[in-house]
């Protein structure tokens, strides 16, 4: 049973503490949970049954823990990662891992120095139409790839940014395409390729932030595919969707629900036993009060820590994703594309990055 500790008690600690607080993970259990709150570690603690620390330090040189996830502010991740890694446990560090690519090698390096394998949440890959859409790409059942959209229409009101300080800066969380539809933009690249460069506009349409709330972004593959990212938390007055579509010379997927969830189109000119029945099959997530994706991503952790099995999502798999976006907002300081590979002169994300090693995340 690997125990793992909780670094931040804030809002999406929530869902990793009921699933591992709550059996929901085989061979994983909460073991304890830190935040510098002290009253809202406690009220977790209390909550889950777990002892809560007043410090890293003393969560991770206790007994209590046998990995650690991160759930700090986006800007804190880096260096919480950094400042944990001596400590030689697994560390599990929520999206983005960093706000720079320098904090990113610098948490990948210290991983690597200390010989910690790092993870890096991506739990919508675990999505059960996802793999399936993977599965086809992997195939080849596609063809050449034609063009891949991803859509992010969500709605985020004034209040749940002023619930954190830190949401929607630029130190410690930049705006809709780094938080919000991160997940989104890493399927994007996962399943389309390598990119070969970026053009971005972005707006702060409704929301007080310093950061974007909408952006719309055109992309050229190396495979010399396009794609389009669009994405927003000024939807009103609720949700819309979260989906991915990839179009290519043999075939068509369409994966949408709230957050690329419910397979919506499967078409092939070449079809294969089976594919009639993949939307009653393999359309949706088993229903799971606690969140299938996340369940399926800590069983993956388990497993690659159980049996020395290589990360789907690794410090250098995150840092790639990461490096899309600082190129998509240079993009939109610059007002033209940008070429990756890049070095950033004007990107603002993650500029004034502080520490936080336990503030809720």
């Amino acid at each position: 049973m690997i125990r793992f500790g909780l670094l931040g008690c804030g809002k999406i600690a929530r869902r990793h503490a009921s699933l591992l607080g709550g059996g929901h993970v085989p061979g994983a259990c909460l073991g304890a949970v830190c935040d510098l709150d002290a009253g809202r570690a406690r009220q977790f603690a209390q909550e889950f049954g777990v002892q809560a620390y007043p410090s890293a330090d003393a969560m991770m040189r206790g007994s209590a823990v046998d990995a650690v996830t991160v759930l700090t502010p986006s800007g804190a991740h880096a260096a919480d990662v950094v400042a944990l890694a001596p400590y030689g446990k697994p560390i599990v560090v929520e999206k983005p891992m960093a706000l720079t690519l320098d904090d990113a090698d610098r948490a990948i390096e210290a991983c690597d120095r200390h010989r910690c394998k790092l993870f890096v949440v991506k739990q919508n890959r675990f999505n059960v139409p996802v793999v399936k859409l993977r599965e086809a790409l992997t195939e080849g059942r596609f063809g050449k790839l034609v063009l891949g959209t991803v859509r992010v229409r969500w709605c985020r009101p004034q209040a749940y940014y002023d619930e954190a300080t830190w949401r929607g800066t630029w130190a410690q969380d930049g705006g809709v395409l780094a938080n919000q539809a991160s997940h989104h933009v890493d399927l994007l690249e996962w399943m389309m390729g390598d990119v070969d460069s970026v053009q971005g506009m972005a707006s702060t349409a409704l929301a007080r932030i310093e950061a974007e709330d909408t952006a719309v972004v055109t992309l050229r593959f190396r495979n010399g595919a396009l794609g389009v990212i669009e994405a927003t938390t000024a939807t009103r007055p609720k949700d819309l969707e979260g989906s991915i579509s990839i179009l290519g010379e043999k075939g068509s997927v369409e994966i949408g629900g709230f957050a690329l969830n419910e397979l919506k189109t499967w078409q092939f000119s070449e079809p294969q036993p089976g594919d009639d029945e993949v939307i009653a099959r393999q359309g949706r997530n088993p229903a799971q009060p606690q969140g299938y994706a996340h369940a399926q991503y800590y069983l993956h952790v388990v497993d690659c820590i159980d049996h020395n099995k290589q990360q789907l999502v690794d410090g250098l798999e995150g840092r790639r994703s990461l490096e899309l976006i600082m190129a998509i907002y240079e993009s939109i300081e610059r007002g033209a594309a940008v070429n990756l590979r890049f070095r950033p002169t004007r990107c603002r994300l993650g500029l004034g990055t502080a520490t936080s090693k336990g503030q809720a995340g």
